[in-house]
């Protein structure tokens, strides 16, 4: 078995059976997928084993790749184009004609970013990102409109937020006034507070593992009790992995306590 991927928010943790392999229409082999779902209380109990290139997963199934590059090899790697732009269209033709939003989004205690996505699935996007706040700002008529706004406004305001940061911020609560202060340069069409039903009570020690009782997620971290400690595991770092069934054999660092 290999874990390929995920499907967050309200998916789960895409495994491959590398068990069992037939003929996609193309003639490739094409493996089953299972999706392993990630709701409070499930019991995971995967071992970690060596890891590679996860491949691409389609409609037919899982096409492994045995490359080294994790969790994929250059040959699988891919940038959505989209994520680059700035209102110039980076495709040979430009087909975002549907309304987007410009949004902000907060992560605990105190770091925020401006970000664009279809308008009919902006509380999705966010929760996406496990942002704690998101504040509507715009609708506007396309995607390259909405780019342009959102190139502005990351001259002020961070357009991406890196893992470590939404690590950091498990468990504790946004810093009101830094959030009010921002939304007072702006008239926000409407704002959103998202519960992602954690409870914590210690900061969760980050890992990499797939054993433990699923306590909740938060955009793509995982947050597992395991021998008595708390893990915060980046689902990303999982991809690629072989696994067995069976539970970790390593040892881990102990949860570093309760929150001052």
């Amino acid at each position: 078995m290999q874990i390929v991927g995920y499907d967050m928010p309200d998916g789960g943790l895409l495994v491959s059976d590398g068990s069992a392999a037939d003929d996609g229409p193309d003639g490739d082999r094409h493996r089953p997928v299972t999706s392993v779902p990630l709701d409070p209380g499930v019991d995971l109990s995967y071992r970690l084993d060596d890891r590679h290139c996860a491949g691409t997963v389609t409609d037919d199934g899982h096409r492994p790749c045995d490359a080294d590059g994790t969790p994929y090899c250059p040959e699988h790697t891919s940038t959505w184009v989209c994520a680059r732009c700035t209102g110039t269209c980076l495709k040979d033709e430009m087909d975002c004609f549907d309304e987007h939003a410009v949004y902000l989004a907060a992560f605990a205690p105190a770091t925020f970013k401006v970000g664009v996505t279809r308008e009919w699935r902006l509380e999705t996007r966010l929760r996406e990102q496990g942002a704690d706040r998101g504040a509507h700002l715009r609708t506007v008529a396309n995607g390259r409109i909405a780019r342009e706004i959102e190139a502005e406004l990351a001259a002020e305001i961070p357009d991406r937020v890196r893992v470590p940061e939404k690590l950091a911020g498990l468990g504790r609560s946004v810093d009101e006034r830094a959030w009010a202060d921002l939304l007072e340069d702006f008239d926000p069409l409407a704002t959103v507070e998202f519960d992602y039903g954690l409870d914590l009570s210690e900061r969760p020690v980050a890992e990499t593992l797939a054993t433990g009782r699923v306590r909740g997620t938060k955009g793509r971290l995982l947050v597992l009790d395991h021998g008595g400690s708390t893990y915060a595991v980046d689902l990303r770092d999982l991809v690629g992995y072989r696994v067995t069934s069976g539970g970790t054999d390593r040892r881990l660092q102990s949860s570093l306590g309760a929150f001052e």
